[in-house]
């Protein structure tokens, strides 16, 4: 883990990761669909949980409407950023920890617990399923859980074929083009089916699963050339096909919705 962390703290002190999801129309589309699954669930009163809050999007938005939140981030600078925007009025805690190890709190504390960020920086199944049964440990019964991973097609599509790298994949793919656990290119992948098997381990209910970005980063030149009326067609599209498992796959990040038993 702490070659993994030292890898992630020299990608993330050169990328704006807090512009990351309100740059462009084409990376809005992961936030606005990610809140608008978590509103769907949230109640008034609801505390939340962040595990891997990188540099607070989502914590800030939600400290912000009022909830009571508390974060976990693993990367000392994007904390720092963080800290940045928190303000007296929002009722947030920020701390400096794994996903695989929230020791620091007990059994059945939050409403929402939100991973959105972690699975994507785990490169084995064993560490993947710690940071999930973690996560469900500190959620209380009935509470709601988004789990966040990258699909492998993307990386076809982005690094091979719109970044011109279609030759170099048989370094980080098999020869069934699948992406190889590799902790030094930063980010692991998986495929749908193989996330919703690895699941069937929790004591959970799957409530939703959804592809946040869907086609967003694959066509994302056209996107951010729509203007705002085309752009609300294009939301209504992908708002209501976004569940969709024959377009999940070409999501950048599908979201894995459940309930705690």
């Amino acid at each position: 883990m702490q070659e993994v962390k030292e890898l992630l703290e020299n990608y993330y002190s050169g990328y704006e990761e807090n512009e990351r999801l309100v740059k462009d129309k084409a990376h809005k589309v992961e936030f606005l669909t990610t809140t608008r699954y978590i509103d769907k669930y949230i109640k008034p009163g609801d505390k939340i949980l962040e595990v891997g809050a990188g540099t607070g999007r989502y914590s800030l938005h939600y400290a912000s409407n009022g909830y009571e939140v508390e974060a976990v981030e693993l990367i000392r600078s994007n904390i720092e950023e963080f800290e940045k925007h928190i303000n007296n009025n929002m009722k947030i805690k920020v701390h400096e920890g794994n996903a695989l190890d929230l020791s620091m709190y007990k059994d059945n504390l939050f409403d929402i617990t939100l991973v959105l960020g972690p699975i994507y920086h785990l490169f084995s199944k064993e560490e993947k399923e710690r940071a999930i049964e973690e996560a469900i440990r500190v959620t209380k019964p009935h509470g709601k859980i988004f789990i966040a991973y990258i699909t492998n097609d993307i990386v076809i599509i982005t690094y091979g074929l719109k970044k011109g790298n279609l030759l170099k994949l048989k370094d980080v793919c098999d020869e069934n083009y699948r992406v190889k656990e590799i902790p030094k290119e930063i980010f692991s992948v998986n495929y749908i089916e193989e996330f919703e098997n690895m699941m069937e381990k929790f004591p959970v209910k799957l409530l939703n699963e959804v592809g946040v970005d869907g086609l967003s980063e694959s066509l994302e030149e056209y996107i951010n050339n729509l203007s705002d009326e085309e752009y609300k067609v294009w939301l209504d599209y992908h708002f209501k096909n976004c569940e969709r498992k024959d377009l999940m796959g070409y999501s950048s990040h599908v979201v894995y919705i459940c309930e705690k038993n």
